[in-house]
């Protein structure tokens, strides 16, 4: 439900629903946001105050940093107090690295952060940008019967379905449907009516305050396995001097190549206090290391689960645990754990 009473804040900072089409070279560039309200005159329609703030320049899904999270984080912390809710729009190529990102820097989210983007730029006559802002603002707006934001969490909208931040992936270019939570299920379908699955969604202490955290440490790596990597390259990767975590994404329940080089390398890392993260290339499933012979051999030199993090979750943990300035074997420990609802309980 919502009432007028309410208020959003749209923050503005990027992605193909706000460009243009350059008319003589077919490409898409980044255009000011009277552009996106001049093409949506139905939000004057809907029953609550919007609000907005532009970052300027807009950005481009690839200019996405942790710079870029903080100004996020610090617009809403900025503005806490005066809005019910928070709408992001951003380009779709980054989106669920940021959403997982501001999941981490947000403790006890009480009020809803809803990203969403589109496929397709607002002016398009097919745009899917429409649908998906008003319903995306709709939701951070909505209140339950006792006056308490519905969606409290970081979370994904996009074509018809509301995601949690950090269990979210990019898995289309080209369809609407851009995006998946794999391994969580939905927390809202879209069609006449907005269905909520309320016991999915994470519930905060409304007694205490949201907290905002800023340090982030992105002094960490993905280091993808594939058939006939060598050991230069994975010797490259952690022997870099300031490196601290490596997300190792694995093949199916997390398991690697056992020639004595590799475990020779996961030796290095662990005596140098790398702390190496398990995942899973796979979309759907979990690591389960004690599986397979190559599992228990990762586990035995020090790697650790991620479960069924995706690696956007489990890239951003890692930033904000070495951030808040936990020792190395403080972040092997809390990262299997599950601390925005990012893996599933163990």
């Amino acid at each position: 439900m919502t009432d007028n009473c309410n208020s959003v804040l749209l923050i503005y900072t990027g992605g193909t629903i706000g460009m243009i089409e350059n008319t003589q070279t077919g490409g898409l560039e980044p255009f000011n946001f009277d552009h996106l309200t001049h093409n949506m005159s139905e939000l004057s329609r809907l029953n609550f105050n919007i609000q907005t703030y532009l970052f300027n320049p807009p950005l481009d899904s690839s200019e996405i940093s942790p710079d870029k999270w903080k100004e996020m984080v610090h617009v809403i912390e900025e503005n806490f107090n005066s809005f019910d809710g928070f709408v992001i729009l951003h380009g779709t190529d980054t989106m669920a690295y940021t959403a997982s990102a501001l999941s981490f820097m947000f403790s006890n989210l009480t009020k809803p952060v809803i990203l969403t983007g589109s496929q397709l730029p607002i002016g398009k006559l097919r745009t899917d940008g429409k649908e998906n802002l008003i319903t995306a603002l709709e939701i951070a707006a909505s209140k339950d019967d006792e006056g308490l934001p519905i969606v409290p969490e970081v979370c994904i909208y996009f074509q018809n379905i509301l995601l949690r931040g950090n269990r979210t992936t990019k898995v289309n270019a080209e369809n609407f449907s851009a995006f998946s939570s794999p391994n969580y299920k939905v927390l809202a379908e879209t069609g006449v009516d907005i269905k909520y699955d309320y016991d999915g969604i994470l519930k905060p202490n409304p007694e205490l305050p949201t907290r905002f955290s800023y340090n982030l440490d992105n002094h960490v790596v993905v280091l993808r396995l594939f058939p006939g990597i060598t050991r230069e390259t994975v010797s490259a990767i952690l022997s870099i001097p300031s490196l601290k975590g490596v997300v190792l994404e694995t093949y199916g329940s997390g398991n690697a190549l056992l020639d004595d080089w590799f475990v020779e390398e996961l030796e290095y890392a662990d005596n140098h206090n790398l702390v190496i993260v398990n995942i899973t290339q796979c979309l759907y499933g979990s690591v389960v290391m004690h599986r397979y012979e190559t599992g228990q051999n990762l586990e035995k030199h020090g790697v650790v689960s991620g479960y069924d993090m995706t690696t956007e979750a489990a890239l951003a943990k890692m930033m904000f645990l070495f951030g808040m300035g936990y020792l190395p074997n403080e972040v092997g420990k809390l990262m299997p754990k599950s601390l925005r609802g990012e893996l599933t309980n163990r």
